[in-house]
């Protein structure tokens, strides 16, 4: 019995490790349902009314751009790579200069991704592919 531990732990391993994602996966315009701020005092979350008046989303693009949308307005645009399950953003600020973070992904279907960041403007975001 002892001998077949090892085995055991190793078969576990790998069905609880969640596979990295890809790119081909992420291409296209993911429409925002669910915004929270879990690390706000107190934690808070955005209106489903609000969402809907503001229409935001997230746009992967074959080039490793992304694009967010809110209001109508680009809240922000830039570089993306894959490390995992880690989506690592550089976002262009418009004084010309970059900020590396990353969005971690927590569950990604060919309907939905659900992804975070952290730090204590850290928000998560659901979102369904248009």
């Amino acid at each position: 019995m002892k001998k077949y531990i090892p085995l055991f732990l190793v078969v576990v391993t790998l069905f609880s490790c969640k596979m990295p994602i890809n790119a081909n996966d992420l291409y296209g315009k993911w429409k925002y349902i669910k915004v929270t701020n879990p690390n706000a005092s107190p934690p808070d979350s955005v209106a489903s009314d609000d969402l809907a008046a503001q229409a935001p989303y997230i746009q992967f693009d074959t080039n490793n751009t992304l694009i967010i949308m809110w209001g109508g307005k680009v809240l922000s645009h830039g570089k993306f790579k894959l490390d995992g399950r880690n989506i690592q953003y550089t976002e262009s600020l418009p004084d010309g200069t970059t900020r590396t973070f990353p969005f971690w992904v927590s569950e990604l279907t060919d309907k939905e991704i659900i992804f975070e960041t952290k730090g204590v403007d850290g928000s998560g975001v659901t979102a369904v592919k248009e």
